[in-house]
């Protein structure tokens, strides 16, 4: 009778194991599995970096001693012309500055890095293999060249390249990390370090969003983002989260004209948790916020609001990486005065396309004669030096 009651209980015992393992597998097929399991950006955060191991994107968030003296020796050793000219990435290619503008830019120290706005992808490697030789000669730290590779827009930017999917058909984590693999591999071998990916606002926005986007489901954005942002940057490619706090939920196009979100802030939980996860770039968009008591900007743009970029993005998502603005030549900023400085006043490291580099670079200058504002700006240039350290250019 005791025999008979065991090999029941073991019966039934096999019986519950079958129905869990059978629940999950179930949930392991789901398209877009718990985040806990799903594209964890693999960063290295907060982790300590032995002396002996080889310093690389992944070692941005590390606690290294080695990273941070390898910083702070080249920081001692700048000049405040030099360290003020990190922090402006100015425009090159078809719809940007000329090779003699840029050059002029270079030696002058006056630019920390390029973003190629359109091109023949047969040419990209040797036009910026050739400014990093003239930035070398001319006692210049390497340049950042970036562009605005998003899955929609990279075929049609740079000419000649591997044909992708645009973000609205990209519905499942295989698909945005394959997607990631061919662009990243595509820029990693044209000498690229920066890429302005992936769009994290929602699709609403039909006139300048739209099939830039993974969507209008915070979770399925989020999950995509993710898988885009861990496979571009173990290819060593710099991702960044745009346009922060989102860009998706208004109406209008920041090119031509200032935008509003208009109370709730529905996109932040995207962004918040790519930010978690270790991304290391994130843009800031035109947007500017109102009918929301924490957040209002009074009329600014993100940008240019030190509530946006310094106390939400810097403090309370507790962001460390760097922070860019969206082009400051758009409609949304050249209304106002000194757009770009004030960009950097807010809290901004990297400020892409002013206007007019050699204007911004010199009232960086003036807004470092102040002790407290100089800190300011050798703190974004340490995030900046950091990186390009890391990513193998110094």
């Amino acid at each position: 009778m005791v025999k008979k009651r065991i090999a029941g209980f073991w019966l039934f015992l096999n019986c519950l194991l079958l129905v869990f393992v059978g629940c999950g597998e179930n949930k392991h097929n789901s398209q877009f599995p718990p985040k806990k399991d799903s594209a964890k950006v693999e960063t290295q955060k907060n982790e300590p970096v032995s002396k002996n191991e080889p310093i690389t994107l992944l070692s941005y968030f590390s606690e290294s001693d080695v990273l941070k003296a390898r910083t702070d020796s080249i920081i001692s050793k700048m000049s405040d012309e030099e360290l003020a000219g990190q922090m402006i990435i100015a425009s090159y290619g078809e719809l940007g500055r000329s090779k003699e503008q840029i050059l002029k830019l270079i030696n002058g120290k006056k630019i920390g890095g390029a973003v190629i706005l359109k091109g023949d992808a047969s040419q990209l490697k040797q036009q910026i293999e050739a400014l990093n030789i003239f930035a070398k000669n001319e006692g210049a730290l390497p340049l950042l060249f970036s562009c605005d590779a998003e899955p929609s827009l990279f075929n049609s930017k740079l000419r000649g390249t591997p044909d992708v999917l645009n973000a609205s058909d990209i519905n499942t984590l295989k698909s945005a990390g394959e997607t990631a693999l061919t662009i990243s591999k595509f820029l990693r071998e044209n000498r690229f370090s920066q890429n302005y990916a992936p769009v994290c606002d929602f699709d609403l926005n039909k006139e300048i969003i739209g099939n830039r986007s993974f969507g209008h489901e915070t979770r399925k954005v989020t999950e995509l983002a993710l898988e885009f942002v861990r496979i571009s940057q173990l290819e060593g490619i710099v991702a960044t989260a745009k346009h922060f706090p989102g860009h998706g939920t208004v109406k209008g196009d920041s090119h031509s004209s200032i935008v509003y979100i208009d109370g709730e802030l529905r996109e932040l939980e995207v962004f918040r948790s790519i930010i978690e996860k270790g991304i290391i770039s994130v843009m800031v968009g035109h947007i500017a916020i109102k009918n929301n008591k924490d957040y209002d900007t009074d009329g600014l743009p993100s940008t240019m609001s030190g509530k946006i970029v310094t106390d939400l993005l810097r403090t309370k998502l507790g962001f460390n990486g760097i922070i860019i603005t969206d082009a400051m030549n758009m409609g949304a900023v050249t209304s106002f005065t000194t757009p770009s400085l004030r960009a950097v006043k807010a809290g901004c490291d990297l400020i892409l396309m002013p206007t007019n580099e050699e204007a911004l670079h010199s009232s960086i200058l003036e807004f470092m004669k102040n002790a407290q504002s100089r800190d300011q700006v050798v703190n974004s240039v340490k995030r900046i030096i950091r990186l390009k350290i890391c990513l193998g250019l110094i």
